[in-house]
C-alpha cells in the first residue's frame, strides 16, 4: 500500500520551489551585521534570557535585516536574497551562542544548593567550573586564572561543533536531498519569513515594496510586539533601572496557581503565561501538532490525580508550586516513563525510515534516484573526502582530549602523571567515547536527515548518553562534564534546505562562519562577564533564571548522582515497570494513530503535552492554532501559510526592540560611576 502523504505536510511542499541559479551572500554587509549584533543585541539577549527566558533571537535577526536593507537603500544599493540569508544566518548564530547559559549557568551549577544536596560540591572538574573555594565567585568575575580551563573549554566546544555540524551537516543533506531527493517539508516555514522581504527589495523600487503584502503583515507583526513588548517586558526593566522595583503587570515567566488547585487537581501543575507570543506560536506550528499538546494536556491533568491517589506520585504535597509539583512528578512516575515514551518514538522514527529505505529499493528500477554528482551548478559544494575527513578528525580530537581530561581529574591535576595514568574506569569510558563517536553519532544523525527530509520530525533514542556513562561503571561525576564526542548532524540539513530555497551558494554560509567565530566567543564572554559583575545570577532581578534554573539543576543531578557509587535520585527516579508502561503507550499511540489515518503531528503533539511539559504555554498556544485553523485559514486559505510567519517575525522584531532598549537604560544606570562628593 502506498504511503499516505499527510495533507498538512502537503501544504508545507509547495510553498516555496528551488531556484535555478544560487548567488553569494558574504559580504561586507554580513561582517558590520555580526559587529553590530555582537556589539548592540548580544548583551540584551543574554540579559532577556536570565530575566524572562525568552531572548531576542529572532528580534536580532529581523532588526539587523530591516537595518541593513534601509541602509543600503540610501545608498542606492540592494540587498540580493543571499545576502540577506546570510545576515539573517549570522545574526541568528550569535543570538544562539548568547542564550545557551554558557558560563553563568556553570558558576551558578557549581555553586547551587542541588549540587551541594547531592554532594557534587568539590567534585566538578575544574575545566568546568574552578572549586567553589575560589575568589573569582565572590568578585564576580570570567577574567580570572581560574577560569581559563573552563574558557579554553568553551573555545574548543564551539569551534569543534560548529565544524562537525556546518560540515557533516552539509554531507547528510547531500545524501538526502541530491541523492534520496526527500522534500524537506518543513524547511519553507523558515526560508518563507526569510523571503518576506527579499523578492519585494528585488523590484528595485521602494514604493512597490513598502506597498507589497508582505510589509504590511511585517509590519502588522512588529506593532503588536512593540505595543506588548513595552507592557510585559519593557516596564519592569525600565522601572527597575529607574527606581530599584520592577513593576509587572503581567507576572514573569507565568502566573503559578498550583498552590489553589492543588485542592481540586493534586499534583498537577497549573497555571498561565502572559506571554502573548505563545499565541502566535499557535498559529505558526502545524495545527495538529497543537491538538495534540493539548490533548496530552488534558491526559496528564485527569492522570496525575489517579496516579496520587493510588501513591504513585507519592512525594506531593498540597501547597507546592508549578516548579516542585514538577520536580516531585519527575522523580516518582515521569522520569522513567518519559524514557519508555522516546523509546517508542525512537522505534517509530527508525521504522519510518527503514520502511522508506525499502520502499525505496523496490522502486530503483522504475525511479532513478539521484546520485552524489548530480548537484545543481554554482551551488558551492565540496567533495566527499572533505567531509570524511572532517568526521574522523572531530570525532578523534573528542575522544583524545576526554581521555586526558579524565586522567588529569584522576591524578588530582598533575600533568606528570597523567600521561602515563591508566585504569579500568578509564579504559571503558574510551570504549564508550568510541562506541558514541564512531557508531552512535553516524547512524542517529542519517535516521534523522531522513526522517527531516520525510516528515520533517528529529529522532532521538533516549538516554543514550546516559545509559552509556552509567553501564561503563564509571565513579564519580567528572564523566557529566566531558566533551563528549555526540551529536546528532541530521537536523543541519533543514538549515542547508532552507539555503537551497533562498538561492544561497553554501560557500557563503561557511565565510560567514569563519569570521562570526571570533565574534562569538569575545562578545559572549565579555558582556557573560559583564551581566554577572551587575548582580548576582540568579537573584531577584532576574525572576525567571531565579525560578527555572534550580529547577533545571535539581533534574540534573538526577543523573549526575547515577554514578557516585551510593543510593541516589537517579535509583529513585528511574523505574523499570514505569518505563516499560511508557514505551507500551507509545507504542500503541503510533499504532493506534496509524490505523485510525491521523496526521503524524497529532501523535508527536500528544507525546510533546504529557506530563511535564509546562501547561502555563501549551493552553495560550492551542488557542492561537485554533483561531488560526479555524478563522484565518478559512479566510485566507493556502496564503495563510506565507502570512503566518511573517507576522510572528514582525512580532518577534518588535517585541525584542523594545525591551533592547530598556536592557540598554538598565546597562547605562548601573554602569554609572558614583563620585564620593
Amino acid at each position: 500500500m502506498e504511503h499516505k502523504i499527510d495533507k498538512e505536510l502537503d501544504e508545507f511542499r509547495k510553498i516555496m520551489e528551488v531556484p535555478s541559479t544560487f548567488e553569494e551572500g558574504f559580504r561586507w554587509s554580513a561582517l558590520f551585521g555580526a559587529i553590530f549584533v555582537a556589539l548592540l543585541m548580544v548583551p540584551g539577549a543574554i540579559y532577556m534570557g536570565l530575566l524572562a527566558g525568552t531572548g531576542i533571537g529572532s528580534a536580532a535577526q529581523w532588526v539587523t535585516v530591516i537595518l541593513f536593507i534601509e541602509v543600503a537603500r540610501r545608498a542606492h544599493r540592494y540587498l540580493n536574497k543571499s545576502e540577506i540569508f546570510v545576515l539573517f544566518f549570522m545574526a541568528g548564530s550569535l543570538m544562539g551562542a548568547a542564550t545557551t547559559g554558557g558560563l553563568l549557568w556553570q558558576q551558578f551549577f557549581a555553586q547551587s544548593d542541588a549540587a551541594a544536596a547531592n554532594g557534587l560540591i568539590g567534585q566538578i572538574p575544574r575545566w568546568w567550573a574552578p572549586p567553589v573555594e575560589s575568589v573569582s565567585y565572590a568578585e564576580r568575575t570570567f577574567f580570572h586564572v581560574d577560569w581559563l580551563p573552563a574558557i579554553f573549554m568553551m573555545l574548543f566546544g564551539s569551534f569543534s561543533g560548529q565544524l562537525s555540524n556546518l560540515v557533516l551537516g552539509y554531507g547528510l543533506f547531500r545524501i538526502a536531498s541530491d541523492m534520496e531527493k526527500l522534500p524537506f517539508p518543513m524547511a519553507p516555514v523558515g526560508a518563507q519569513g526569510i523571503m518576506a522581504m527579499a523578492e519585494d527589495i528585488e523590484a528595485k523600487d521602494a514604493k512597490t515594496a513598502e506597498n507589497s503584502w508582505r510589509w504590511r503583515v511585517f509590519a502588522i507583526g512588529g506593532a503588536l510586539g512593540l505595543g506588548f513588548g513595552a507592557i510585559y517586558l519593557f516596564l519592569p526593566v525600565i522601572s527597575a533601572a529607574l527606581t530599584g522595583t520592577a513593576i509587572q503587570i503581567f507576572p514573569i515567566p507565568f502566573s503559578d496557581f498550583t498552590g489553589k488547585t492543588g485542592m481540586y487537581l493534586p499534583a498537577v501543575a497549573t497555571g498561565m503565561s502572559w506571554n502573548l507570543g505563545n499565541l502566535i506560536t499557535g498559529m505558526v506550528m502545524p495545527f495538529f501538532g497543537m491538538v495534540g499538546s493539548f490533548i496530552g494536556l488534558v491526559i496528564t491533568f485527569v492522570a496525575n490525580p489517579i496516579l496520587y491517589k493510588y501513591g504513585i506520585l507519592s512525594n506531593w504535597k498540597f501547597g507546592d508550586d508549578t516548579i516542585s509539583t514538577i520536580f516531585k512528578n519527575n522523580i516518582d512516575f515521569y522520569f522513567s516513563l518519559h524514557i519508555g515514551i522516546a523509546c517508542a518514538i525512537a522505534v517509530a522514527g527508525i521504522f519510518q525510515v527503514v520502511r522508506s529505505i525499502i520502499k525505496g529499493l523496490s522502486k530503483n528500477a522504475k525511479k532513478t534516484k539521484g546520485s552524489w554528482s548530480d548537484v545543481p551548478k554554482g551551488r558551492g559544494d565540496i567533495s566527499s573526502w572533505t567531509i570524511i575527513l572532517c568526521y574522523f578528525l572531530v570525532e578523534a580530537s573528542y575522544i583524545t582530549l576526554s581521555v586526558f581530561l579524565l586522567k588529569l581529574h584522576h591524578t588530582q591535576y598533575d600533568w606528570s602523571r597523567a600521561w602515563g595514568y591508566w585504569d579500568r574506569d578509564i579504559r571503558n569510558v574510551f570504549i564508550v567515547l568510541l562506541f558514541l563517536g564512531f557508531f552512535y553519532t553516524p547512524l542517529i544523525s542519517y535516521v534523522t536527515a531522513r526522517l527531516e527530509g520525510m516528515v520533517g520530525q528529529v529522532v532521538q533514542v533516549p538516554m543514550i548518553r546516559e545509559a552509556s556513562l552509567i553501564l561503563s561503571g564509571y565513579h564519580g561525576v567528572a564523566v557529566w562534564f566531558l566533551p563528549l564526542p555526540v551529536a546528532n548532524y541530521g537536523t543541519m540539513t533543514v538549515f542547508y534546505r532552507q539555503c537551497e530555497l533562498t538561492g544561497t551558494k553554501f560557500t557563503s554560509i561557511w565565510k560567514t562562519k569563519i569570521v562570526l567565530f571570533p565574534l562569538i566567543l569575545l562578545s559572549t564572554i565579555f558582556f557573560m562577564n559583564f551581566i554577572w559583575g551587575l548582580d548576582r545570577i540568579p537573584s531577584v532581578a532576574y525572576p525567571y533564571a531565579q525560578k527555572m534554573w534550580e529547577l533545571t539543576a535539581a533534574n540534573n543531578c538526577i543523573m549526575y548522582s547515577s554514578t557516585m557509587g551510593e543510593y541516589s535520585m537517579f535509583e529513585q527516579a528511574f523505574n523499570v515497570t514505569y518505563l516499560l508502561a511508557g514505551m507500551g503507550f507509545g507504542i500503541a499511540l503510533f499504532g493506534g494513530m496509524s490505523i485510525l489515518g491521523a496526521p503524524i503531528m497529532l501523535t508527536y503533539g500528544v507525546v510533546r503535552g504529557l506530563g511535564q511539559s509546562l501547561p502555563h504555554t501549551i493552553f495560550p498556544q492551542f488557542i492561537g492554532a485554533l483561531i488560526g485553523h479555524f478563522y484565518f485559514k478559512k479566510r485566507l486559505k493556502l496564503k495563510w501559510r506565507q502570512y503566518i510567519p511573517v507576522v510572528a517575525a514582525g512580532f518577534s522584531c518588535g517585541m525584542g526592540l523594545i525591551t533592547t532598549v530598556g536592557v540598554g537604560v538598565t546597562f547605562l544606570s548601573k554602569a554609572v560611576i558614583k563620585l564620593p562628593f
